[in-house]
């Protein structure tokens, strides 16, 4: 049988970081073809040039055994495929029918007439969608706005909007994450249904489950490249893991495997629940303690807690319930964001320049912004400039902040390893307590990454409790003195060093 989709050596890189090296894979009609792997193995990049939303540096795309060039996502549609992404891409104040519309504009209707204006364009859509609808077993009220749509239903839409716009070529891009297990079912269900009616279907996905269940083959991938394609009859979950995964390598530069000396917790979390805002589980339950002098790694794939676990860290929505104690100084529920930083809480968040640098002001400034409501910078309507630029030139050098010309320069201006090492340089000004660093080399390239974990390793050495939260599997086994697993919204396992990946990849990937 042809491949419908054939992707032949892709080479694509961003500022330097090759995100995909020499990847060949083919799909083929009436199948479904699951692409495998961890977060960061490249997944999403490899179906984001299928889907014309990256241009390849290398490669070809062939469709129907035919070479293509996709110009964009709109030249994919005319090619016949289309993507439903993980962050669903729907106007929230639109309805139904007005989001499918729009998704709908450049098909052709070849004979028709054209219908009155937008109503009548409008009300023929809600026609083909209930139709649409009607075949594929969805429930969906096509006048309804997107926002009072539940994740299941706006997912929904999202199939159709691609199926009405005439795809075939369908790609499903972790199309789980954030379904319930029933919800999941019957998306899957369907997802095979559609290629056995004819259609070619990609799952990205990560759990191995939904891999040997729904799946004809499946290509694994990891560190940007296409390590294997299998039939997942012929293959057990165990060898998917450790294609996945890779081999376990034992870190040279981690201190030996014996555990802290320090009796008492210094971060004790209790019953940590909280919820989306939609009313689903976000937080079910979290137990884990992180001692002083240890790096304890919380590994797992995104979207099962992670962020809002370090949320509720620093204080941030949405309400938490359950205990989350700080020794010496009780319940952190209780006390504000500010509050926390001053017990000695230093905060490296997974997004740099959204959540822990301000682009638009200088790099002394950010660097001072921390601790202007202790006092030490005067007030925020009156700086102490001498004083703020001193100890920030100071740190700069300390932390070998490459590029900063000036410190009264913008920080957009620094490259993504030197605005880490600036964040790093604040979160460090004062030794710190605990350290909360959630994914902090994401992007960053070898020498920046490897300083990054000399800063976390030198804080561990010096008495802070760090919790290390990362989907990098490789970052948590180099750095973790012990290492829990984060399913579901909670702490699905935890292991001592020297750890087995393999059985920690396994705990990953079981859902349930």
């Amino acid at each position: 049988m042809s491949a419908a989709l054939r992707l032949s050596g892709i080479r694509k890189s961003f500022d330097g970081f090759v995100a995909l090296d020499d990847v060949s894979f083919a799909a083929r009609w009436g199948e479904v073809h699951a692409l495998l792997g961890e977060n960061g193995a490249g997944k999403s990049s490899l179906m984001n040039v299928a889907a014309g939303i990256y241009a390849p540096e290398a490669g070809e795309i062939h469709i129907d055994e035919n070479p293509v060039r996709l110009a964009g996502p709109r030249d994919a549609m005319l090619h016949r495929i289309g993507m439903v992404h993980q962050h669903f891409k729907l106007v929230r104040s639109f309805t139904v029918a007005e989001n499918i519309l729009l998704g709908c504009s450049a098909r052709d209707h070849p004979g028709d007439a054209a219908p009155a204006g937008f109503r009548g364009k409008l009300r023929r859509i809600e026609r083909e969608i209930q139709a649409q609808a009607a075949e594929l077993g969805f429930e969906i009220d096509v006048r309804k706005r997107i926002d009072v749509l539940s994740v299941a239903e706006q997912q929904r839409v999202e199939i159709l909007k691609v199926l009405l716009a005439g795809a075939r070529i369908l790609i499903f891009d972790e199309p789980t994450a954030v379904l319930s297990d029933r919800e999941a079912e019957r998306l899957l269900t369907t997802v095979r249904a559609l290629a056995r009616r004819g259609s070619a279907v990609v799952l990205v996905t990560h759990k191995m489950a939904d891999v040997k269940t729904y799946a004809d083959h499946v290509t694994v991938m990891r560190g940007g490249r296409a390590v294997a394609t299998l039939d997942p009859q012929h293959v057990d979950a165990a060898e998917l893991v450790r294609l996945t995964v890779g081999e376990s390598l034992r870190p040279a530069h981690r201190r030996g495997d014996a555990q802290p000396q320090a009796s008492v917790p210094k971060l004790s979390l209790r019953g940590l629940k909280t919820r989306h805002a939609d009313g689903r589980t976000a937080l079910d339950g979290v137990d884990l303690q992180v001692r002083a002098g240890e790096i304890y790694g919380l590994a797992g794939v995104g979207g099962n807690g992670q962020d809002e676990l370090a949320n509720a860290l620093m204080g941030l929505p949405p309400a938490v319930e359950g205990e989350l104690r700080l020794d010496g100084h009780g319940d952190l529920k209780l006390l504000s964001t500010s509050a926390r930083r001053a017990c000695g809480i230093a905060a490296i968040p997974a997004d740099r320049y959204s959540h822990a640098l301000s682009g638009g002001i200088s790099v002394a400034e950010n660097f001072g912004i921390g601790q202007v409501h202790a006092g030490r910078y005067g007030s925020i309507w009156q700086l102490a400039r001498k004083r703020l630029d001193s100890d920030a030139a100071a740190a700069v050098e300390a932390f070998d902040v490459q590029g900063v010309r000036s410190i009264r320069q913008k920080a957009a201006l620094l490259s993504g390893g030197n605005a880490q090492k600036l964040v790093i340089a604040r979160e460090f000004s004062k030794q710190p307590e605990v350290v909360l660093a959630h994914s902090p080399s994401r992007g960053l390239d070898v020498r920046a990454g490897a300083e990054v974990h000399r800063r976390l390793l030198e804080a561990r050495d010096a008495g802070a409790a760090v919790l290390l939260i990362s989907e990098d599997l490789d970052e948590v086994m180099a750095l973790a003195d012990r290492i829990g697993v984060m399913v579901a919204g909670r702490i699905g396992a935890e292991f001592a060093q020297p750890a087995d990946r393999q059985a920690i990849g396994q705990a990953m990937v079981d859902h349930g």
